[in-house]
This record gives structure tokens, C-alpha cells and sequence, in this order.
């Protein structure tokens, strides 16, 4: 009686290895993906200008800069909101950038007849 399950040969067939292979590749990629979106600057605005974040792709912040004509004692909660608001836009812009580089590695991946 035959075996059961397995390759014949014991080995990996062809398309196996092969995916085994870009499955490496694609890790090793991630992984310098990743260092060099840690060490990128990503920078945003809000209040035509007033608030200036810098962000690195690691989410550290940077850099912040306040216009002086944004400081109001009177009125805190306006630069409270421009601060968030070019928090949120650094980020989205980070996240932008991360999805566009998995994007770009996937784009090459192929899965026996099923690219992506």
C-alpha cells in the first residue's frame, strides 16, 4: 500500500518552494519597509499654517510649531483643536504610507494563479 499524504520524494513540490521563497523575500522587504518608515518625516498643518506637526513613521512626534497669533488666552480650545487636528492628519498621512508600501509588496506576490 502506498503512503498517504506527503510529496512524492519527500520533498516540496515546485510551486510550494517557490512560494516559500517569496514568502522570505516579501518578509525581508517588510522588515526594511518598516526601518525606513520608522525613520521617515511626515509633516502636517492645520489652521492655514498656524500649527505645524512633524511625526515620524514610528509615531514619535518631532516637531511642533505654534504660530503666536494662534495663541489666545481667551481661547484655548481653538488651538486644542488645531493641534489634534494636524495630530490626525500626520497620522493619516503615516498610515497612507504604510498602506501604499504592503500595496506595492503585494503587487508582485503570486499564489499559484492567484496575484495580488
Amino acid at each position: 500500500m502506498g503512503k498517504r499524504g506527503g510529496f512524492p520524494g519527500g520533498g516540496m513540490p515546485g510551486n510550494m518552494n517557490n512560494l516559500m521563497k517569496q514568502a522570505q523575500r516579501m518578509q525581508r522587504q517588510m522588515e526594511e519597509q518598516q526601518k525606513e518608515m520608522e525613520n521617515r518625516e511626515f509633516e502636517a498643518t492645520s489652521g492655514g499654517g498656524a500649527v505645524k506637526l512633524v511625526i515620524t513613521g514610528a509615531r514619535e512626534v518631532k516637531k511642533l510649531e505654534i504660530a503666536p497669533e494662534a495663541v489666545d488666552p481667551d481661547d484655548v480650545e481653538t488651538l486644542q483643536d488645531l493641534i489634534v487636528a494636524a495630530m490626525n492628519e500626520a497620522l493619516r498621512m503615516v498610515e497612507d504610507a504604510n498602506g501604499e508600501a504592503m500595496n506595492n509588496m503585494a503587487g508582485g506576490l503570486d499564489l499559484g494563479g492567484l496575484k495580488f
